[in-house]
């Protein structure tokens, strides 16, 4: 009997600690925020390809990294939430963490005012530097111009991912800014590792 008791303790208290250390979604995410359209477009790079699929998964060199849902919803590949977009365009994380704002055409850190992103209605990703040097980040191809609100959506990947590699590793071009998006070489570099885990 006091073995059994031991064990239901011990359950209890692990299923305290996994939950009471597990993020919780942003505060409207059951409502959801800004309404997106889902493109189906390609962010060619010369270090990887990010693909958006029409079921809002987010394919990075063909792995499913996020899935971005009509209601402004942004998950991992395991359905935990990573972010939302509000209406007035601040994207947030779990617990309500601030991970910078995402308009249609241009992207902030968290805390910052300026634009360090943009997509250009050529479909080209622009990375501002600290003095304001522009840089390319590759472009998108497909429909992220069809809409204002599909645009957006580009604009949040671009801005997610590029989160996430920006200190990584310098950006390797293999789309120059005047060539034909998707003529670039494809490297494969795992741009993918280590995402969202």
């Amino acid at each position: 009997m006091l073995a059994a008791m031991k064990r239901a303790l011990l359950l209890g208290l692990s299923t305290l600690l996994i939950t009471g250390c597990a993020a919780n979604p942003p505060a409207h995410w059951a409502q959801g925020g800004s309404p997106l359209d889902i493109p189906r477009a390609r962010w060619v790079r010369g270090d990887a390809s990010v693909e958006i699929v029409g079921d809002g998964r987010v394919l990075v060199n063909g792995e499913h990294k996020l899935t971005i849902d009509r209601a402004g919803r942004i998950v991992d590949m395991d359905a935990n939430p990573v972010a939302l977009i509000e209406r007035d365009g601040r994207l947030i994380g779990p617990d309500d963490k601030p991970l910078g704002m995402a308009g249609v055409w241009s992207a902030s850190l968290p805390g910052e005012s300026i634009a360090w992103l943009a997509v250009l209605p050529s479909g080209e990703v622009v990375r501002y530097g600290d003095e304001g040097v522009r840089s390319s980040m590759g472009a998108w191809v497909g429909n992220c111009m069809a809409s204002a609100p599909a645009h957006q959506t580009c604009m949040i990947v671009s801005h997610l991912l590029g989160m996430k590699f920006k200190d990584e590793r310098p950006y390797n071009p293999g789309y120059v800014p005047g060539m034909t998006p998707g003529m670039g070489g494809m490297g494969g570099v795992g741009l993918g590792v280590g995402l969202f885990h």
